[in-house]
C-alpha cells in the first residue's frame, strides 16, 4: 500500500461537478493499493497516518498528530500511486491492484481510518474520474509505502 498525505488547510473531491467529500484543516490521502497487500498493510497505514506528528504544537513545532489538532482526514483511492516509467514515456500500471481487489481494501482502509481518527472520514467515488481541490498547509506532503515503513 502507497499513500501520499499532505497537511491542508481544506481539501474537497467532485464527481462529475457534485462534491463527494470535503474536509478542512487536516490531511488529504491519496491512497494507492497492489495485488498482495494484505490487511495488516492496511492496519499499519491507518495508524501511521493518524499518530504522525505533522500539526504544530503552541511553540510552532510539529508535535501533534491529526487527532491531537481536531483535524479530519480526506481520502481518494489513486491506482497511479503504482505507475512505472522505467520503459518509454508511457506510465504502466502493472503493480496497481485490479479494481476488483483495490476498491474493497481502499473501503477496509477508510474504515480503519474513521475508526482510528474516531470520526467519519470523506472519500471521493472509487473508480471515478474525479477532481480534487486543495490548499496545502506549509507545504507538509509525504510519501509512505507499508513495504517500507521506515
Amino acid at each position: 500500500m502507497r499513500v501520499v498525505v499532505q497537511r491542508v488547510k481544506s481539501a474537497a473531491v467532485s464527481v462529475d461537478g457534485a462534491v463527494t467529500g470535503e474536509i478542512g484543516g487536516g490531511l488529504l490521502v491519496l491512497a494507492g493499493f497492489e495485488e498482495g497487500d494484505t490487511p495488516a498493510d492496511l492496519a499499519w497505514m491507518a495508524g501511521k497516518l493518524v499518530r504522525l506528528r505533522l500539526f504544530a504544537d503552541a511553540e510552532g513545532v510539529m508535535n501533534r498528530s491529526v487527532v491531537e489538532a481536531g483535524g479530519e482526514i480526506l481520502a481518494v483511492s489513486q491506482f497511479t500511486l503504482y505507475a512505472s516509467v522505467k520503459k518509454g514515456n508511457r506510465p504502466s500500471w502493472g503493480r496497481a491492484a485490479r479494481g476488483d481487489v483495490s476498491g474493497p481494501l481502499f473501503a477496509a482502509f477508510v474504515d480503519q481510518l474513521a475508526a482510528a481518527l474516531g470520526k467519519p472520514v470523506p472519500t471521493g467515488v472509487f473508480g471515478a474520474d474525479m477532481e480534487v481541490a486543495l490548499v496545502n498547509d506549509g507545504p507538509v506532503t509525504l510519501a509512505i509505502d507499508s513495504r517500507l515503513p521506515e
